[in-house]
């Protein structure tokens, strides 16, 4: 860790902390935990549901994952291993992300759990499942919105050495859209009413509960914010 000497502020009583700089290679921050996972946060939750082709159903939630674009809508999940919902993913083309808010927070923190191949999570954890309409995996019936996906790649994450690593990306083409209608206000999906959680390194997540807005300056993108 490299801390560079106090410095003097316009008061010479008051000094600013020393700086935090580490090379991700040694990780020598000198902190008790790993800091990375906060700095890049709140991550929206994908807590994804897939189907084997034997028709096992599995459950679990990935922080690292995101949209990637708009039209067609795309979204990513990424998961440190091969596990049963990349290899599922990649047995028949399918999953499904159900929103997490904050009323399932609980289910969703236990279906991280590491249970054995062909366990059903939403069992395990009492979750009642609710059929999909384009692809086969169910969705989460209590949960507000859930996005149908087809899969577009399963990816293996590169190292900027092109060293391969264990983590593995999926990325999907979302073919439907499910949304309860108690979470639409004035045409918008209420990510308020949902309380929408994400993660924000540790044991540590967040739940949306207050929005600020922003008008777009020229040439900034949709003002809609769709």
């Amino acid at each position: 860790m490299v801390a560079p000497t106090l410095e003097p502020t316009a008061s010479q009583s008051t000094y600013r902390r020393p700086a935090v700089f580490y090379s991700t290679e040694t990780n020598d921050h000198g902190l008790r935990f790993n800091p990375i996972k906060a700095i890049v946060a709140p991550r929206p939750i994908g807590w994804i549901s897939t189907m084997s082709a034997k028709g096992e159903v599995n459950l679990a939630p990935y922080s690292y994952f995101n949209l990637l674009a708009a039209r067609p809508p795309i979204v990513m999940f990424s998961s440190e291993g091969w596990k049963d919902s990349v290899a599922f993913v990649a047995e028949t083309g399918e999953f499904v992300c159900s929103l997490v808010s904050y009323d399932l927070r609980t289910q969703m923190n236990e279906t991280s759990e590491s249970f054995p191949r062909g366990v059903n999570e939403f069992e395990q954890v009492g979750l009642e499942m609710a059929a999909s309409v384009l692809v086969k995996p169910p969705r989460i019936k209590l949960s507000p919105a859930a996005l149908e996906c087809k899969l577009v790649e399963v990816r293996q994450v590169r190292r900027a050495d092109s060293s391969l690593m264990d983590a593995w990306q999926v990325v999907g083409e979302v073919v439907g859209v499910h949304i309860d209608d108690a979470y639409v206000e004035d045409g918008k999906f209420n990510i308020l009413a949902a309380r929408s959680v994400a993660r924000c390194g540790y044991l540590d997540y967040i739940s949306a509960e207050q929005t600020f807005s922003f008008p777009r300056p020229p040439g900034g993108g949709n003002p809609t914010g769709g």
